[in-house]
């Protein structure tokens, strides 16, 4: 395998970005995020239909990067400073991640902390292993909350329930995470590869297009109107018509067939 901080792997309508440091637990380090995000913009001009995310040799993410956060201690720059430094890594990178417009999945084979958890909630799905654990843990290093962490997570699971998680820092398994809906499935180990091949397989050979477009419309609902929701769903119903993939769905349906769907 590759030294590179991030791998990208295109295959089947599948886009693969590997987080490459095993030897740090993947930790959100500078070269990681910025491979990650590279490895973003590269998809989007590909042929890919579905992201995975995911992270090599056992681990999904740990976080921050704790040696650089004790270097940091030895030049303390002025706050503005330590604000745009991380608007520069993790704001960035997770509003890129959110705003992809393919369907991105999770894949959590190990401990997803800190911002490594929000990584992997800033995707549309989550599907981990039983091996896995997770765990908003900034507070074990006496920070506040940052990587989405405010925006995302309450929206999983509610306000009680966020602020719990963050307040106690307490770090919980993946049939936990499952139970309180910050995953969407965990799978036995023995069948977790199978099982996430399988599903991210259906999505990647769904009508693309059409799903981008409900992405970006469920992803925006919370902070709509009822009426709004409904004016922004028939414009989006109203382009998503003319694409060859409604033909396709259309014509299967009527043939009493699976549809084959192009992604167009």
């Amino acid at each position: 395998m590759s030294d590179d901080p991030v791998l990208l792997d295109i295959e089947d309508g599948v886009a693969t970005i590997t987080l490459n440091q095993p030897e740090r637990r993947n930790a959100l380090s500078k070269d990681v995020g910025d491979g990650i995000f590279e490895a973003l913009e590269d998809v989007e001009g590909s042929d890919a239909r579905c992201v995975v995310v995911t992270g090599a040799g056992g681990a999904f993410c740990a976080g921050g990067d704790i040696d650089r956060m004790r270097r940091a201690f030895e030049h303390q720059p002025p706050l503005h400073e330590r604000a745009q430094r991380i608007g520069r890594t993790t704001q960035r990178l997770i509003g890129r991640l959110v705003d992809v417009e393919l369907p991105t999945v999770a894949k959590i084979d190990g401990p997803a902390v800190g911002a490594g958890a929000n990584l992997a909630i800033a995707c549309d799905l989550q599907l981990a292993s039983e091996r896995s654990v997770m765990g908003f843990v900034f507070r074990q290093v006496g920070l506040s909350v940052d990587a989405g962490t405010s925006y995302l997570l309450p929206r999983l699971v509610g306000e009680n329930v966020a602020k719990e998680l963050v307040f106690t820092g307490d770090i919980f398994s993946a049939e936990k995470a499952e139970e309180l809906g910050v995953i969407n499935h965990v799978y036995q180990d023995d069948e977790f590869e199978e099982q996430v091949d399988e599903m991210v397989e259906d999505i990647a050979s769904g009508p693309t297009v059409a799903l981008g477009h409900a992405k970006r419309l469920i992803g925006d609902g919370f902070d709509k109107t009822l009426r709004r929701a409904l004016q922004d769903e028939a414009h989006a119903q109203g382009l998503v018509f003319g694409s060859a993939d409604h033909r396709e769905g259309v014509e299967a349906f009527l043939e009493e067939r699976d549809p084959e769907f192009e992604g167009a």
